[in-house]
């Protein structure tokens, strides 16, 4: 069952949700080369206390950090270390708070030190299918014509779109229904309404779509090798539109 959130629950959820923002924006600007991985989990850690929240991922499932720092061809679930970031390194950060009560979760893509053309439209084009995502959800439309978008812009522009993985609902708990894929589930639909609190995070590869999970059972890394790319907002529908609550 969906859960339908009121104004007071989606401005708790915004709340927590520009905590989140600022947490990923220290931690990006922690992503220099020669840093350790789980030196910019502690930050997000000791941020997110400061501000009265609590981290949704650390103790999910079993889950011992703050935040997923997935590095080059991992695509989500990275699990922050002693690896020291490298010059060209491609950083998927994504992070969750708990607030009075309600989660948000977001991530996004960055490059350590130099980039190059392949990397940045690879994280412009990923960045592009979650605004425009975004865009056109409203009250009464049918989700799988967003589907059919996000999926459509990845594809014309040469990258796979992950199958294994989605986005989901969330609020009281994590993970909510309903499921949130980024590419075109067959039967799979419903229409979106006021007061539907959603993650949104296009998974998308450079080049093959087929994904391994590495043997610490958590890290997701494309099969080929090749580089992979996530972003993620938590979103509030409302009757003017969707409005990002984690910004």
């Amino acid at each position: 069952m969906i859960s339908i959130k009121s104004k007071k629950e989606i401005e708790i959820m915004r709340h927590g949700g520009k905590i989140l923002a600022a947490v990923l924006k220290k931690m990006s600007v922690a992503c220099c080369i020669g840093v350790k991985t789980i030196d910019i989990d502690n930050l997000a850690y000791d941020y997110i206390k400061s501000q009265g929240a609590t981290p949704s991922f650390k103790n999910f499932n079993g889950y011992k950090y703050n935040s997923c720092i997935s590095l080059n061809n991992e695509l989500v679930h990275g699990i922050p270390s002693n690896i020291s970031l490298k010059d060209g390194d491609v950083v998927g950060l994504d992070a969750g708070v708990y607030y009075q009560g309600y989660h948000t979760d977001s991530a996004i893509t960055i490059v350590v030190g130099k980039s190059n053309k392949e990397k940045d439209h690879l994280i412009n084009t990923t960045r592009y299918i979650l605004d425009k995502a975004i865009s056109l959800s409203r009250p009464g439309v049918e989700f799988i014509k967003i589907q059919e978008v996000m999926q459509d812009i990845a594809q014309k522009s040469g990258y796979g779109v992950v199958r294994d993985l989605c986005g989901h609902g969330i609020g009281k708990i994590l993970h909510e229904d309903p499921v949130i894929p980024n590419f075109v589930m067959k039967n799979y639909n419903f229409k979106l309404e006021v007061g539907m609190t959603l993650a949104y995070e296009p998974m998308i590869t450079e080049g093959d779509w087929h994904v391994n999970i590495l043997d610490d059972d958590w890290t997701v890394s494309t099969a080929d090798g090749k580089l992979a790319c996530h972003f993620e907002h938590t979103i509030a529908i409302t009757e003017k539109g969707a409005i990002i609550l984690t910004k």
